[in-house]
């Protein structure tokens, strides 16, 4: 058995998949002190863990709880909204908020979006290939989806920086594990404007509603699905930080891994006008460099484990997701990019069971509409940078910047 390696470097940030095939070889689940808690890696161990109920999402109640009173008072919020995000509890409330979120958020709304994002990426691209550069992140993998979830949510356009401003700091806390008192303050100060906007925005579609998520919310409300006011505004707050987030690195990622593997590029442009295809390959995006690094678990019960060690009743676990997705025992040559990969689908990306991500079928088709828009305009993509640089979560995967050169076809 290994040492447990250090998950905080920034060696492991920018490529952990080294250490991580070393666990899967050697220390599948171990307690790691650079985290403070357990490490799963193994697809099967992750999968299990995301369908049994002795693992909790409530892990916002015990951070709070920890902080010194007048730490806690200055963020108040803060705690108020997060704690009524779905995706930071359990069943019931889980099952009652969810619900709700799947009644605005359905395959019809999906499909009329459809083609509005396929006019919003032929603009976006567009407008790259008139400037001649593309630095991916800012230019591309971020004003789409962000583009798209206003869209969806009925914000304006001119209101999606302001969002984004707020959305950035609060990606912070709810993201990043090294802070201090400085980014939770930023955090409150965001959430509070966030909610402001939000308050208001609703109360404009209860005068005036549309065909809008926002409206579907407040009309499966009125219908007498109850969601109080605050409710209402956490998920919209929700909906809106973690619409973006996910494409913004699927995007990124799945473009890295095209110029990392030249062949792979080629073989998806001449592949670009069969949506099968395509599907497929953006699952082996989501697979082989998904936009998760881990989830994060809290143990709600002692749990024994097979080797005589117990997890403790509060435990953090941390389930690496981009392990699972590379673990041998469930992927042939997991380390090869194959846009043809046939068990691609199968990936942990977007999590398991009652917690898989609600907007993974926007992900998908936002994915599957760009890449053969990009492929079909843009020639000869190259790399500007030896080492691309990732960001120090360990919950998302995702590029700080991508510069890409081209040439206009």
């Amino acid at each position: 058995m290994t040492d447990a390696p250090d998950l905080r470097s920034p060696a492991f940030f920018d490529d952990p998949f080294p250490v991580l095939r070393g666990l899967l070889e050697e220390n599948p689940l171990h307690w790691n002190p650079s985290l403070g808690g357990w490490v799963a890696v193994r697809y099967g161990d992750i999968r299990e863990q995301l369908r049994d109920r002795r693992f909790s999402s409530d892990r916002m109640d015990p951070f709070f709880a920890h902080l010194a009173a007048d730490d806690r008072a200055g963020l108040a919020s803060l705690e108020h909204n997060i704690r009524l995000w779905s995706v930071f509890n359990d069943p019931p409330e889980h099952t009652r908020l969810r619900g709700l979120m799947n009644k605005a958020f359905t395959s019809r709304a999906l499909k009329e979006m459809r083609p509005k994002v396929e006019r919003i990426a032929g603009e976006l691209v567009e407008g790259i290939a008139a400037k001649g550069r593309m630095e991916t992140i800012a230019d591309l993998a971020y004003p789409l989806p962000a583009s798209v979830i206003g869209l969806m949510l009925g914000v304006p356009w001119a209101d999606i920086e302001h969002l984004k401003r707020w959305s950035d700091d609060l990606a912070k806390f709810v993201l990043y594990g090294m802070m201090g008192p400085a980014e939770y303050r930023r955090a409150d100060a965001a959430i509070a404007e966030m909610t402001a906007y939000f308050t208001d925005l609703i109360a404009e579609r209860r005068r005036n509603p549309g065909d809008d998520v926002v409206s579907g919310l407040v009309g499966a409300e009125e219908r007498g699905d109850f969601l109080s006011v605050d409710e209402l505004v956490a998920t919209c707050v929700l909906l809106l930080f973690a619409g973006h987030e996910t494409t913004t690195q699927l995007i990124g990622n799945g473009l890295l891994a095209l110029l990392q593997n030249p062949a792979e590029l080629e073989r998806l442009r001449s592949l670009r006008h069969d949506p099968e295809a395509v599907a497929i390959a953006v699952e082996e995006m989501l697979r082989f460099d998904g936009p998760s690094l881990a989830q994060v678990r809290l143990a709600g019960e002692d749990i024994p484990l097979p080797d005589g060690q117990v997890m403790r009743a509060g435990d953090r676990v941390f389930q690496m997701l981009a392990a699972a997705n590379r673990d041998p025992q469930q992927f042939a040559d997991p380390d090869r990019f194959d846009v043809g990969r046939a068990d691609a689908k199968a990936h942990l990306a977007f999590g398991y069971g009652i917690h898989f991500c609600i907007g993974a079928p926007l992900a998908r088709m936002e994915g599957q509409i760009l890449f053969p828009i990009l492929l079909e305009r843009l020639a000869d993509l190259q790399l500007e940078t030896e080492v691309p640089r990732f960001t120090r979560s360990l919950v998302v995967r995702g590029l700080t910047a991508l510069p890409v050169s081209f040439r206009v076809q």
